[in-house]
């Protein structure tokens, strides 16, 4: 990619639009203490299509240069959101999901969370960084991620979330006792 080009690519509308909602999920997230259980979710319920949205669109094919690739979430500011979430969702927190080889694996709605989080807030971070490599990094770091890592996790999480607040309208007969339970 070109210099120019890759300046163009990396200050464009898709990009600049993913920061700002990654900010906005960040800055939601490092306040959850200050919400209820019902209020986290109802905000995942929205927050996390727009994320998904935002991270499809996100330019592909961005050659960084790994020297100036950083990490900045901590091991404790992640166990920090985690424990906070995982303590007012309590039993809501795990609920079961099917993996590639449709074997049955319990996941926990905190933990991943906490780990849209870290990338985002990793983003954010790296991005604010003044040169256009590291800027680079960012995007072409958060667009991996989010075909494989955050991406499935937002779209999990969701199909949880909307079980537990849509419960009561949910038809019954659409799911089996053992699809229920993971609700």
């Amino acid at each position: 990619m070109e210099p120019n080009q890759s300046e163009e690519v990396l200050t464009s509308r898709q990009v600049l639009e993913m920061i700002t909602v990654a900010n906005e999920y960040c800055l939601f997230f490092e306040d959850a203490e200050k919400y209820s259980k019902e209020e986290i979710f109802s905000y995942f319920q929205k927050m996390a299509p727009l994320l998904y949205l935002k991270g499809a669109v996100l330019p592909a094919g961005i050659e960084p240069d790994l020297e100036f690739f950083e990490r900045f979430v901590t091991e404790e500011q992640w166990e920090n959101i985690f424990k906070s979430l995982r303590e007012k969702f309590g039993e809501d927190d795990i609920y079961y999901i099917h993996d590639h080889n449709y074997d049955t694996e319990e996941v926990s709605l905190s933990d991943n969370m906490a780990d849209i989080y870290q990338d985002m807030k990793d983003f954010i971070m790296l991005y604010q960084k003044a040169p256009m490599q590291s800027k680079a990094c960012a995007v072409a770091e958060l667009q991996k991620l989010f075909e494989n890592h955050w991406g499935v996790r937002a779209i999990q999480a969701l199909e949880n979330i909307h079980g537990k607040i849509y419960r009561d309208s949910i038809d019954p007969e659409f799911f089996s006792d053992d699809d229920l339970s993971g609700i």
